[in-house]
């Protein structure tokens, strides 16, 4: 049960991980070369890695139920559980609606295009976003395995993606290098947020249990399976495609157009959009069970049908109103989501761990290895990525790239 437990946490957090977004790293990364980009995504893979590992080490001193709201009011006080709350709801609120808004048009576009229904648009994301809804709110368990089938359907659709492009991928291509300095600045957001699955880390402990072997395994192996994923993808689309094809191609649509002129195979097109249909399915899923799961401790429900349908309302409702009445407001929020999971991600884990090290510790606690050198480190690189997003909105990279 527990070998069980853990493998489907890995793909909990591999599947919050691999979403949608993931199909436009090659847009985001075409003026670096692949062999730039790989070394970018394996350093920001490193990092988020590592914070997660911090999060195990402050875990192991509080109960199994605890979220980062409790976690934070224990190692930081008010001010830090203030700051900890406002930068979770203010992310997953933000991904939630922007997921109900994505996964309702596509689930609108296949009722009316092949179920031949006239439905209105609002039908398709409030149906979506339903669905999840159900999930969720029964339990952990039942996400571990509606994502275990759509996981498995996201593999397959992403092989067929891979045998389709690796073939044509030429090595000249993935020889190129930066077209200019400051486009390594401007993809750092984008490769960092393609990371992001610390919000569902407290809901997987709670899963499992204070197992610190067994989380560090889920960790680690669980955000190498999108380490791997998006080196392959971007093996395969930028050794397709010439940087200046790559950076023509400014949407995701034109990059599908192009690669399925480059295949003269429609295939392509569907394979992409069936994928990135279960990508957001599964980013949903682990992204809401987080949400789910910290609003419940914040607003102190239990397990009970009841707590459980009141705490699913507060966590779907308002993204759900969001994504139907002002879903530009929800899109234009999600321009900050770096700095959001900075904070979650980067600032908060390394704070609290500092905190912690500073208190008498049990023998024999666990503690991620590299000391305050370490920790300091993970906090600059914090700092960079915050600095690269506002320099990025101020559009200030876009003029020196």
């Amino acid at each position: 049960m527990k070998n069980n437990k853990t493998f489907g946490s890995m793909l909990i957090i591999a599947g919050t991980t691999i979403g949608a977004g993931m199909l436009a790293l090659p847009l985001a990364s075409a003026g670096l070369g692949f062999g730039v980009a790989s070394i970018l995504m394996l350093l920001l893979w490193g990092l988020m890695s590592y914070t997660a590992l911090l999060m195990l080490e402050v875990h192991q001193h509080a109960p199994a139920h605890a979220t980062l709201h409790t976690l934070a009011h224990k190692l930081l006080g008010r001010k830090g559980q203030l700051l900890a709350s406002l930068a979770m709801m203010f992310l997953l609120y933000a991904l939630c609606a922007a997921y109900i808004a994505g996964g309702g048009a596509q689930l609108h576009d296949k009722l009316v295009r092949y179920a031949d229904l006239a439905l209105p648009p609002q039908v398709g994301a409030i149906g979506f976003a339903l669905l999840i809804a159900l999930v969720v709110a029964i339990g952990t368990h039942s996400v571990d395995m509606i994502n275990r089938v759509l996981f498995a359907l996201k593999i397959i659709a992403l092989v067929i993606m891979l045998t389709l492009l690796l073939p044509h991928a030429q090595g000249g291509y993935l020889l190129e290098l930066p077209l200019q300095q400051g486009l390594v600045i401007s993809a750092l957001p984008v490769i960092f947020t393609s990371f992001g699955f610390h919000g569902s880390i407290p809901s997987v402990v709670r899963y499992v249990g204070l197992d610190l072997k067994a989380l560090k395994k889920i960790m680690l192996v669980g955000s190498a399976m999108p380490l791997l994923v998006y080196l392959l993808w971007q093996l395969a689309s930028q050794g397709a495609l010439s940087q200046s094809e790559l950076m023509a191609s400014k949407e995701l649509p034109k990059l599908i157009n192009s690669l399925g002129q480059l295949l003269h195979n429609p295939m392509i097109g569907q394979t992409v959009s069936i994928f990135a249909d279960l990508a957001l399915a599964t980013s949903f899923l682990g992204v809401s069970l987080g949400l789910f799961d910290f609003m419940g401790d914040i607003l102190r429900r239990n397990d009970s049908t009841r707590h459980r349908l009141q705490t699913a309302a507060i966590t779907f409702l308002p993204p759900l109103g969001f994504a139907l009445f002002y879903p530009q407001g929800f899109m234009a929020a999600l321009g900050y989501a770096a700095i959001a999971l900075v904070i979650l991600a980067v600032f908060l884990p390394v704070a609290m761990v500092w905190k912690q090290r500073c208190q008498p510790m049990p023998a024999g606690s666990y503690r991620v290895a590299g000391g305050k050198p370490a920790l300091v480190l993970a906090a600059l690189c914090g700092v960079v990525i915050i600095l690269s997003q506002l320099l990025q909105m101020a559009g200030i990279l876009t003029k020196v790239g």
